[in-house]
């Protein structure tokens, strides 16, 4: 009974026999790059001990909230909402064909593949304010720029996952299909895209909650929606109204978020 309790105790995790030369060179990378970003910005304790002061005060500022221009923010809040499914359903839309040319088992050929999936990274890698502030110059202020730059996030967020979707399917019905004459169209419409339609799904709604929160921010440069509101209300010192939009903000994304977990566990479920 002591063996076997003295051998249970001396058995430990293979991660923990042996701490590399390797290991121990990138743990101590890894803790310089950190204590040299705190450098970079000048972060300091002290500065961040100052901010609870400042931040209790500016609450203080943002009571009582400021009802006075609710129907006008409450109009504004329906914009944001509907910029953001605008733009997603655009990407949406987009994504959806994108799928047929960077899927490995649906492309006609990888130099296609490889241009397409670049598309892709490039519509993923540029921040949606940088899309704004394009969108913004070519069809001037407003929701038609936010939902523009929406779009093109959403074609990156959702080409890329909408294409990862396809290639897990199973390979024996498309082989069979393939077998028969099919061609990678013959594939997608009879087995990939009715298979992966739930994470497709899945993915859909992920990219709209994103695009709420998003939409939200992008009003800041110009394009349209409730954040516009935010801004001059901060601009202009006016808390106790920021603090109304700020919350009209949560709600909305908290509802939207709801709804989307809801569909999604439907779906999910049903699958």
């Amino acid at each position: 009974m002591e063996m076997k309790m003295t051998t249970t105790n001396n058995i430990t995790p293979s991660r923990y026999h042996s701490f590399s030369a390797a290991k121990f060179v990138l743990l101590a990378a890894a803790i310089a790059l950190i204590i040299s970003a705190f450098n970079g910005i000048d972060f300091t304790l002290d500065k961040f001990l100052e901010a609870g002061p400042r931040i209790a005060r500016l609450f203080s500022q943002m009571w009582p909230l400021d009802f006075s221009s609710f129907g006008r923010l409450l109009d504004q809040l329906w914009i944001t909402f509907l910029m953001a499914i605008c733009g997603t359903f655009l990407g949406i839309i987009i994504s959806l064909p994108l799928v047929l040319f960077a899927a490995r088992n649906l492309t006609p050929h990888p130099l296609v593949r490889f241009v397409v999936r670049g598309f892709i990274s490039f519509c993923r890698t540029v921040p949606d304010l940088i899309w704004a502030l394009i969108f913004v110059i070519v069809v001037g202020l407003g929701p038609i720029a936010g939902a523009l730059a929406i779009m093109m996030d959403s074609i990156g967020f959702l080409g890329k996952f909408f294409s990862e979707a396809s290639e897990e399917q199973e390979i024996g019905p498309q082989e069979a299909i393939k077998a028969m004459g099919g061609t990678n169209l013959d594939v997608a419409m009879a087995v990939v895209l009715p298979s992966a339609m739930p994470s497709f799904i899945s993915d859909a709604l992920f990219a709209t909650e994103k695009a709420v929160r998003a939409s939200v921010i992008l009003g800041l440069v110009g394009a349209g929606g409730i954040g516009i509101e935010l801004k001059v209300a901060m601009d202009l010192f006016q808390y106790e109204k920021a603090a109304l939009i700020i919350l009209m903000i949560f709600v909305l994304v908290v509802c939207v978020e709801q709804v989307s977990n809801r569909l999604r566990a439907a779906v999910i479920g049903g699958h």
